[in-house]
This record gives C-alpha cells, sequence and structure tokens, in this order.
C-alpha cells in the first residue's frame, strides 16, 4: 500500500501539488525502481476522480487506501475504501479499480476480455477485474474470510461514456463487480453512499490492515471437495508413514503451541507430490490454513490445473517459494514446500523492492511463516547455482532455531517402471554418489535402449507414440536458445548434424501451435520441442528420450564435465560472487542428467552427441529390442 488517509486529506494532498510526489517516492522506495509515467499519470488523473466523487457523496471521512497490495502476490487493487455500512454499522469495504479508458471494446469470443486502443492485445474486462480482486481478499484475507458480505467492487471509468465501452457490462454483475462511467455519475455516487455512511473509516481499515493472511475456511471447503472429488491416491508404505507424520506435527503444533519441521525426502516418482496433495485435501477437510508451494512455475502452473481446474479459486492456494517475504511468523499452520531441492539461497532479485530486501535466506522464510512447514525433496535434483534444498541445510536451519526435525525416507517410487534398479543404475552411471558404472541389467520393468542418431531417437520415439504412448525429447543445455517471435516459425537451436529442432517456449503464451513453457510436459504439441531440465523436472511422460550433450562426455575411465560447453547462463564463469565454482558446475550437470534420465514411466532412449560416450553406453547397454518389443505388445 502506497498510501492511506481520509478521502478529504487525499483531495487535500493533490490540492497542494504533493500528493502524485509522495506516491512516486513511496512506489521507489517500496519497489526499489521509479513507477512508470503512465502510471504516474495514471494517479494524477484518476486519483482526483474517485475523491472528488467521495467529497460530492458526502463521504470525506472514508479511509482511502492506495495501491492496496493483495497479500502473497504481487497484484495491487487501485483503491480500496474503508468504511461503516450506512445501514447495518458494519466494517464495510469497497475496491476500486480506476480506468481512464475512453473507449473499450469486448472480445467477441470472450466477453470477459476486451480491446483498448493503443492496447497491443486483449485485456481482462474491469468488472472482472474487480471481482476477482475481491474474491482474492475473501479467500485470504481474515477481516473478510467470516464476512464476505462486507466486501464489494466496482470499476469507475471515469472518462468514459456508456456508450464509448457499451457491451463491457455484458459479463455477469454482481455485489463484487459492478462499473460506472462519467455520464454515470450520480449514479456511482449514489452507489458509494450505499455502502458507505458519513462516519470515520478508520478503525474499519485497522481491521482490514491488521487481519491474519491465511486461507479462509470456505476457500479449504471448496478445495477439501474439489482435491477430494479428484483424489485417486493410494498411500502405500512409507507414504503413509509420512503423511501420518505430517498430521501428528499438526496435532501436536496445536496441542503444544510449538513448531516442528517435516523433511520428506524420496528419488524421481516416490509419491512426494501425491503425499503434498493428499495432505492438503485432509488439512483443508479438517479446516487447518495450509498452503502449497513449489520454487517451479512450469510445476505450479501444472498443479493450480490438476487441483483447480473446475474450482478457480483453488489455484489460489498454490503459491511460490518467494510468496513469503513479507508474510508474518507463523501465520498459516502448514506449508507444504514440495520440489523442495528448488529453495534457493534468498527470495530477492533485481526486481525485489529495497523494503522486501530483508536479508533472510529463503530456507529461514519458509520456516517461519508456518508452524509446521514441511518440505518434500529429492537433493540429487538440485540442478541450479544457488539451490540450497538439502535435507542437511534444513536440518541445520531448524537447529540453528532449536525446533525438532523429523525425516521420512520414501524408498518406492513409481516412476521409471517402478524399477528400483534402473534408478540404481542412472546414479551408478552419472557416479552421484561414487560408485561406478555397471552394465544395465533388464529388470523387466524399465525399458532403455541407446542410438547412434538424432533421426533414431525422434523415430524410436514416434513409433511408441502410434501405440498410444505419450512421449517428450528433452536434451541438456548445450545449445543457445533464442526467442521466438509471433507469427514466425520457432528457431531451430538444438542442431545435430543435419537434424534440428527448437526448444520450448520461454514464455507463458503459445506461439505457432508450440505450448507454452509451463504446459510442454503435458501438452501434446510439446512433441515437437526439445525440453531442457527446467521444463522437464517435476514431470513424467511413458517414454523420455534424452540427448546428453557435450558438456558430459566419458573419456577413457570416466566422465568430464566441460563448463565451457554449456550454454545455461547460471553455470558460466565470469558472475563474481554469484560464479559457481568447477566443483558445483560437475555436480549440478550430472544431477541435470539424472533428472532428465529419469521421466520415463515406461522407458528410456538415449543418444549422446560424441561418439566415445555413445561407445561407452552401447557398452553398459545391451540391446534388448526382442524384450523391449515383447513388453510393448504386453
Amino acid at each position: 500500500m502506497l498510501f492511506r488517509d481520509s478521502a478529504t486529506a487525499v483531495a487535500a494532498r493533490h490540492l497542494e501539488g504533493s500528493l502524485g510526489l509522495y506516491l512516486i517516492e513511496q512506489f521507489t522506495r517500496i519497489h526499489g525502481y521509479r513507477p512508470s509515467m503512465a502510471e504516474s499519470r495514471s494517479w494524477e488523473r484518476s486519483i482526483p476522480a474517485l475523491t472528488d466523487a467521495l467529497l460530492d457523496a458526502g463521504l470525506g471521512q472514508v479511509e482511502v487506501l492506495l495501491e492496496f497490495g493483495l497479500p502473497l502476490t504481487s497484484k495491487r487493487a487501485d483503491a480500496v475504501l474503508a468504511g461503516v455500512h450506512p445501514r447495518t454499522g458494519a466494517p464495510s469495504y469497497v475496491v476500486v479499480e480506476l480506468k481512464q479508458w475512453s473507449e473499450a471494446h469486448p472480445d467477441d469470443d470472450d466477453p470477459l476480455l476486451c480491446f483498448v486502443p493503443d492496447y497491443a492485445r486483449a485485456v481482462l474486462n474491469p468488472i472482472q477485474q474487480v471481482r476477482g480482486y475481491c474474491d482474492y481478499l475473501v479467500a485470504f484475507n481474515g477481516a473478510l474470510a467470516q464476512r464476505p458480505e462486507r466486501i464489494s467492487g466496482v470499476a469507475y471509468l471515469h472518462n468514459a461514456t456508456a456508450f464509448g465501452v457499451s457491451g463491457l457490462d455484458e459479463v455477469e454483475l454482481s455485489a463484487r463487480g459492478r462499473m460506472f462511467t462519467a455520464d454515470r455519475r450520480g449514479d456511482f455516487l449514489a452507489y458509494l453512499q450505499s455502502k458507505l455512511s458519513t462516519a470515520s473509516g478508520a478503525q474499519a481499515a485497522d481491521e482490514l490492515l491488521l487481519a491474519k493472511v491465511q486461507p479462509s475456511k470456505q476457500l479449504m471447503a471448496v478445495a477439501a471437495q474439489e482435491v477430494r472429488e479428484r483424489e485417486h491416491f493410494v498411500l502405500l508404505d512409507e507414504q503413509r508413514v509420512a503423511y501420518e507424520t505430517v498430521l501428528k506435527a499438526v496435532e501436536r503444533a496445536h496441542e503444544a503451541d510449538r513448531k516442528e519441521v517435516v523433511i520428506i525426502t524420496g528419488g524421481p516418482g516416490t509419491g512426494k507430490s501425491v503425499i503434498a496433495l493428499s495432505l492438503l485435501g485432509e488439512l483443508y477437510r479438517r479446516g487447518v490454513p495450509a498452503l502449497h508451494a513449489t520454487g517451479s512455475q512450469s510445476f505450479t502452473r501444472t498443479m493450480r490445473k490438476v487441483a483447480g481446474a473446475r474450482k478457480p479459486e483453488v489455484r489460489d492456494l498454490f503459491k511460490y517459494f518467494n510468496s513469503f517475504v513479507t508474510a508474518k511468523r507463523n501465520s498459516l499452520d502448514v506449508l507444504m514446500c514440495d520440489e523442495a531441492h528448488r529453495v534457493r539461497e534468498t527470495s530477492a532479485s533485481r526486481f525485489t523492492p529495497a523494503t522486501q530486501r530483508t536479508g533472510k535466506r529463503q530456507l529461514e522464510e519458509l520456516i517461519d511463516v508456518a508452524r509446521v512447514p514441511v518440505f518434500l525433496l529429492d537433493q540429487h535434483q538440485v540442478v541450479r547455482p544457488g539451490e540450497t534444498g538439502t535435507v542437511d541445510e534444513i536440518k541445520a536451519a531448524a537447529a540453528q532455531k532449536d525446533l525438532a526435525c523429523r525425516v521420512v525416507e520414501l524408498d518406492s517410487q513409481f516412476r521409471c517402471g517402478g524399477s528400483d534398479a534402473y534408478l540404481r543404475w542412472v546414479v551408478r552411471l552419472l557416479g552421484l554418489e561414487g560408485d561406478k558404472a555397471v552394465v544395465w541389467e533388464p529388470d523387466g520393468r524399465m525399458q532403455l535402449d541407446v542410438v547412434d542418431s538424432p533421426e533414431e531417437l525422434e523415430a524410436l520415439l514416434d513409433e511408441k507414440r502410434s501405440k498410444g504412448y505419450g512421449a517428450r525429447l528433452s536434451a541438456g543445455f548445450c545449445w543457445r536458445w533464442s526467442d521466438a517471435k509471433p507469427g514466425e516459425p520457432l528457431p531451430a537451436d538444438v542442431q545435430i548434424g543435419g537434424w534440428a529442432r527448437p526448444w520450448n517456449l520461454k514464455g507463458e503464451r503459445s506461439i505457432m501451435g508450440a505450448p507454452p513453457s509451463a504446459l510442454w510436459a503435458t501438452d501434446p504439441a510439446g512433441f515437437d520441442q526439445i525440453g531442457c531440465v527446467y521444463t522437464a523436472q517435476g514431470f513424467e511422460y511413458d517414454w523420455s528420450g534424452v540427448i546428453i550433450g557435450p558438456d558430459f562426455v566419458w573419456r577413457e575411465n570416466g566422465w568430464v564435465v566441460d563448463r565451457a560447453a554449456s550454454k545455461d547462463p547460471a553455470l558460466r564463469r565470469g558472475n563474481g560472487k554469484t560464479a559457481a565454482s568447477d566443483n558445483d558446475v560437475d555436480r549440478l550437470i550430472r544431477n541435470t542428467y539424472k533428472v532428465l534420465l529419469t521421466r520415463g514411466m515406461v522407458g528410456t532412449a538415449i543418444y549422446s552427441t560424441d561418439p566415445e560416450t555413445r561407445a561407452k553406453l552401447h557398452e553398459l547397454v545391451k540391446p534388448t529390442r526382442s524384450t523391449a518389443i515383447a513388453l510393448s505388445a504386453g
């Protein structure tokens, strides 16, 4: 929030010419950079339109909260009005979305979107925008969770006429989503008077700002139903132990009023995310405030899609590790940190506001925010410098705070055909635990092939797809990664001889039929692009084709890591204090190929760009074509 005061005081600040400068100073202090000219201009023009309306309506004592930050997200509402309801005498809040538009037209195909002159692409209908802000506040602000009727939402297009924005109000209107234009200013004043009285809104504003941030019981009930209806998980053996360990820790935290850390560790496919979802469903059914968080955009978006496909509000329960920088200590009962091997040294980035640079480690933030922080991880999947999610790091952080820490190890796994032998073979192949590579002994569960060209690799996977299997191609980060441009063919950056394919997209938009980055592993169209470790991590598919690049080659008696062959910006030399050491790079590249080699549920096919490495792989993986055909037929 940039500024809070009565409508009368805000208007006075504007008249004396200090409001705009103050907002710019506050924004710069909080965010660490200056606001854009467009944003500054909108404050100068839109805020007076709102305060003038409030004063003309006789509501000068209503509290105006400008640029109100929504909890656990970077989104901001233009203004929240806090006051007293004229009929009930209870606190009353109006979220206001201010637009300078004079003209806008709904999208013919989707009325929730609209087109504004001079905007390059469609934007959200402001009625839906403000309704979303209201719904989010009800879901996460304790002052509103039990009193959702206290909040209303309105879009005020103070430069527009009803004719200029005709059609925008064809979307569903509700108490949380209304719209007024300049030629309906009288109606807007009457609307404000129906929601707010002339009394001071200071106490109501205090209540809103001091409220606990956590999922509302209503949202948890919806999530419980959603997860329960989708839940087809059966937890076995140590999975069930992990599940019960967390529930017992939650009970102890309530009874003894103390914190406890739980670590659930296991390799690929041991069911860590299944445990997390099962726990979320059970915790929501019990009314226990809990959130799910990861460090991966792809993984978080997929979890939102899986758990919240039919109930969009459930998606807000899935956060990122850097969402808790300013969260209050113990504001949650439980935080499920899935894929915790991706916990970073710090949540701060170059975009982090100066006031949010607390100096705390991200791991400490995650432990502090919940009474029972739960970390689910595979420390062999640490693939970037600055990732600190290991069992030892978490145990040390807990010990420093004098907290009990329980570790549950998952052994059984359900990826790679349930083949423990294959996972052990991969770990030994890559030298991750000091053992020597050994010949692969087929176990009837996992199929493994080595091929001699990328064309052969792609043909093998195409054959599997023709039989109904899902398949993906992935590679080490050894080729440049160009930006794809809308309307143009994807740049075929991964070039091996005469064979070339594009990387998966970087952004959140589909281009030329290719899915956005976060959906590469799950959208069938992802087969036509090469995935990297950052998009493959956390996912699985039937058949995995892996290209081992020149950054990882076999020479005489062992692997050699060639840092110079990597195109991963995170592994380049010369980044000063942030540069990874050669030992770190060696470990990270080995971990990268461990991730890529353990995505397949049915089989994996490997190709190396290096002839000597291919020869070694052929030595370790004897042809088993007849076995593979028999297994495929079965």
